[in-house]
């Protein structure tokens, strides 16, 4: 008689995804909006549309967290990963003007590891509480021979809304607004195929103090959410454009809010690049020009606004617990230019 085989003799536990899913309703609680008619459970969660919008506009937005995860592996840490993970999707939508309502994440593994899959959670649901958006489902897809043992990937999906009137485009961007830069907090999620290239190379002591701090607390360091501020911010005077700062830098990333009329002139001297960057630099040799191509640099998000109201917008952020830097100004383009020049 043939031995009979299960799904768990095949590699996938139903009963560990089962507890996850229990394991991590608490969590979930924690982030719900008024907006949100059925979340965690059902074959799809339901939302409606605050009635506060007239013309309302969905938004939508997707990312992963990219090789940082292999460093996380690595150092087996797990709880801040979920941040990056909302901080990626909900910082896109956001800089059209949209408040994010509800984030979904994708979870594959090889074989599911219920405290780990915990922690990732954990991490994301805290994401989604600094964006004030619900977390309303998702989907954890265990597949063995798919990854390496202890290993895992992810993906998100924000969905946000902003008043039809109210999108912002760049469209108004003119020569002599103000381009402002709040401070990231570390790398982000972006170039880490690079920071463990360097890492490999210089062979640095990840538990060894670096400026106070561990560099693997460093690196680790989570995505900084920037949406409470800057809808705050939006609230209270025109926002022309904004572009959050990731892989591609400043350079890459603020031509996508310009108009074809327009360059911003940006001074590198204007803000100071973060030890972590600095270290980076010299212990790869990487040249100037590729740092500020793939990392943000220091500058985690770059608002535009006009002259007249930068100063109040800076005092704003700057109350919101944001630093703020003033890094150029917005100028006429000439044929042929680049959409961005970085002085030094």
């Amino acid at each position: 008689m043939t031995t009979p085989i299960t799904y768990r003799d095949a590699g996938v536990d139903i009963d560990a995804g089962d507890a996850l899913v229990e394991a991590i309703k608490p969590y979930a609680r924690r982030t719900m909006r008024p907006e949100v008619l059925a979340g965690i459970g059902g074959f799809g969660a339901l939302v409606e549309i605050s009635k506060k919008y007239r013309e309302p506009v969905l938004v939508s937005g997707t990312d992963g967290v990219g090789t940082k995860l292999k460093l996380a592996f690595e150092l087996n840490r797990h709880d801040t990963v979920g941040i990056d993970l909302v901080a990626m999707s909900v910082n896109d939508i956001l800089v059209q003007g949209a408040e994010p309502l509800f984030f979904l994440d994708y979870f594959a593994c090889g074989k599911l590891d219920v405290a780990m899959a915990t922690d990732v959670v954990r991490g994301i649901a805290r994401g989604c509480e600094l964006a004030g958006c619900a977390l309303i489902g998702g989907e954890t897809a265990e597949m063995p021979g798919m990854y390496p043992a202890g290993e895992y990937d992810l993906a998100g999906f924000a969905v946000g809304v902003v008043e039809k009137a109210r999108i912002i485009s760049g469209r108004q961007i003119i020569p002599g607004d103000v381009v402002l830069g709040l401070a990231s907090s570390g790398a982000h999620s972006n170039g880490y195929s690079l920071v463990r290239r360097i890492l490999a190379r210089s062979r640095a002591d990840l538990d060894g103090d670096f400026h106070g701090r561990k560099l693997a607390d460093v690196l680790m360091e989570p995505t900084h959410i920037y949406v409470k501020p800057l809808l705050a911010l939006i609230a209270a005077m025109q926002v022309k454009g904004m572009a959050h700062i990731t892989g591609g830098g400043l350079v890459e990333n603020l031509p996508r809010v310009l108009p074809d009329a327009v360059r911003a002139v940006i001074s590198k001297s204007a803000w100071p690049m973060p030890p972590l960057f600095a270290w980076l630099q010299q212990e790869g040799g990487v040249a100037e020009a590729e740092m500020h191509r793939v990392f943000n640099c220091g500058i985690g998000m770059a608002v535009i606004v006009a002259a007249a109201d930068a100063a109040a917008a800076r005092a704003l952020l700057v109350a919101q617990g944001e630093t703020v830097y003033g890094l150029g100004e917005i100028a006429a383009r000439p044929a042929g230019a680049a959409a961005v020049e970085m002085l030094p």
